[in-house]
Order: structure tokens, then C-alpha cells, then sequence
């Protein structure tokens, strides 16, 4: 029985795209929150906590991106065709909040401000963007022969757009959470608050994509609620219940401080479990598998083997980064 090199790809794209999904969504989730916050101070004590890794969190997304064109060549054709609007604004959105981020350090008090909402702008847009690509991609893709066949504007639909809002609210309460982790009153009480807000608004989102789904794709339904796939695909919204309980319990406890954060991580993995789930093994929803998209084994094996170099040394300096600046960050400290 040989390698199946296609499966060992997805698992690598997948795995890339939860790691940029956890790292990069709480930076970006610190953008989202600063109109929560409107004390200076409290808001460079926010930066500061992401400012020595925020870049190299966008490591994985370029990771995933390179791996999906040189892998799945066919998945990387339809996804930039069919999405090419909202992933074009995604990337002004991360340039964008990139650029603010490095100059609201530099910038002179009264330009301090426009910084401020470039960085909120810039963290919204593509955060939103990101929610209506992942909705495009639950909903499928219009592809004749090896082409994508749909219009320029087909990823505007309401599902979509919901999509986009509600990832905005996960990302924001990632955030917050790590915010809990990495700050000291006043604004880690602050964030104990505005994270149970926005627990409640990611259950309803949660809710509202679940029934909305398998409504709309008779193929997720049958995939969700049929005997005995039941049985084995109960303990994901069981598990989110479990946790969403466990994580309203550790931010009213004045002690805890890590565990919110991991608990936010494990809700954000079961909703991403959940959207493989519903996909499953198709790469282009709705009818295009992995292994029709891939592209030849020579040419996955080659890439492999990079792959297979580069990610413990990803996976390292990721590591160590994280390590070294560990710890709670105060008023007046920072790495700038």
C-alpha cells in the first residue's frame, strides 16, 4: 500500500491554516477590541503583547497558500478565481493593519488617532473577508470541466456575509481571552467582561451557521443527521457546549488567567472541525475531491520534502518566540 501523498498535503494545509487561524486571529482580534478600549495607555499595553510575534504569525498563512498552488493546483485555480475580490481586500486588510501597527509606534501625538482606526479598519477587513471565504467555501463552487465557472460576484451572499460577521466576533473573542492571559487590571478586568459578550455572540453565530448549513446543502445534512453518523458527530456540539460552560466559569473567576485563552482555542478548533466535517473529502464543495485536485505525486513528493524541512524549523522559532516574550506585559513596557 503506497504514501497517499494527497492526504499527507491536506493534512499539512489544514494543520497551516488552523496554526495562522489561532495565531494571526488574536492579533487581529486585538484590532477588533480597540474601539472597546479607549485608553491609550490600556491600548499600547494591547499592542505591545502581540508586537514581538504578530509577523511571524503570517508565516502560516504563506505556508498554506504555497501549499494549496503547488499541491492541489485545480483547488488553488477555482479558490483565486472564484474569490479574488474578497481576498484581494483581505490582503490591503493585513497590509494595511500591518503598516498601522509598526506606525502608531513612530507616529507624533496627533497622528497617533489615525493610526488607531487603520489599525481597527485594517483588522476588521480582513478578518471579515476571511469569514466570507470560509462561507464561500461551504457553500461550493459553480466549476466546469477544470475552471471555475461562476461569476465574479457569487461569493456575495447573505450566508457569506454572515460568515464574515461571525468570524469577526470569534476573532475578537480570541483576543480578548488572550488579552486575560497577557494583562493586568484595569484591562484585564475589562476584557473578563467584554470576552462574556462575545462568548454569547459566538454561540449564537455558531447556532445560526449550524441550522443554516444543513438547510441550505441537503449534503451536510445527510452528512450531520443521518444513522449512525449521528452517534459519531454528536460529541462536537456537545464538546462546544462543555466548553463555552467551562470558559464563562474561567472568566468569572478573578484567578484563572490561561485557561479562557485555551478554552477560546478549543472552540475555534471544534468550529473548524466542524467545517471539514461538512466537507469531507471535497477540496471544491461540492463535488471535487482532494485527489481529483491534487496535482501529480512526483510533484508532491518534491515539494514534500521542503515541506518536511521547513516546518520543525517553523514550528521552532514559533516556539521560542513565544517563550521568550511569555508573561504578563504592563503599563510603560514594550517591544516597539
Amino acid at each position: 500500500m503506497g504514501i497517499d501523498l494527497s492526504l499527507i498535503w491536506f493534512v499539512i494545509i489544514v494543520f497551516s491554516t488552523l496554526m495562522y487561524i489561532v495565531m494571526d486571529g488574536f492579533d487581529l482580534g486585538i484590532g477588533i477590541l480597540f474601539p472597546f478600549v479607549r485608553d491609550p495607555h490600556d491600548r499600547d499595553v494591547m499592542v505591545n503583547t502581540v508586537a514581538p510575534v504578530w509577523d511571524g504569525n503570517e508565516t502560516w498563512l504563506v505556508l498554506g497558500g504555497a501549499g494549496l498552488f503547488g499541491a492541489f493546483p485545480l483547488a488553488y485555480a477555482v479558490i483565486i478565481d472564484a474569490l479574488t475580490i474578497p481576498l484581494t481586500l483581505m490582503l490591503i486588510g493585513l497590509i494595511f493593519r500591518g503598516v498601522a501597527f509598526e506606525f502608531r509606534f513612530k507616529a507624533v501625538a496627533a497622528h497617533r488617532a489615525f493610526w488607531d482606526k487603520s489599525f481597527v479598519c485594517g483588522s476588521i477587513l480582513a478578518t471579515f473577508c476571511q469569514g466570507i471565504v470560509v462561507g464561500a467555501v461551504l457553500n461550493g463552487f459553480s466549476v466546469t470541466g477544470r475552471r471555475f465557472s461562476g461569476g465574479a460576484l457569487d461569493w456575495l451572499t447573505p450566508f457569506n456575509l454572515f460568515c464574515g460577521v461571525g468570524l469577526v466576533v470569534a476573532y475578537a473573542l480570541l483576543g480578548a481571552s488572550w488579552l486575560v492571559m497577557k494583562s493586568e487590571d484595569p484591562l484585564l478586568s475589562r476584557m473578563r467582561s467584554v470576552a462574556k459578550t462575545l462568548l454569547l455572540a459566538l454561540l449564537v453565530v455558531l447556532a445560526i451557521i449550524s441550522a443554516w448549513t444543513p438547510f441550505a446543502h441537503a449534503a451536510v445534512a445527510q452528512r450531520w443527521f443521518s444513522l449512525p453518523n449521528l452517534y459519531f458527530l454528536l460529541p462536537v456540539p456537545v464538546l462546544v457546549v462543555l466548553f463555552s460552560l467551562g470558559l464563562w466559569r474561567r472568566l468569572s473567576n478573578p484567578t484563572s488567567h490561561t485557561l479562557p485563552f485555551v478554552l477560546t482555542l478549543g472552540l475555534i478548533f471544534l468550529g473548524f472541525s466542524g467545517l471539514g466535517i461538512s466537507i469531507w473529502p471535497n477540496i471544491i464543495p461540492p463535488d471535487i475531491t482532494l485527489w481529483e485536485a491534487a496535482a501529480p505525486p512526483a510533484s508532491q513528493g518534491f515539494m514534500l520534502v521542503g515541506a518536511l524541512l521547513i516546518l520543525p524549523v517553523i514550528l521552532m522559532y514559533t516556539f521560542w518566540s513565544y517563550y521568550v516574550f511569555r508573561g504578563k506585559v504592563q503599563h510603560g513596557e514594550g517591544y516597539h
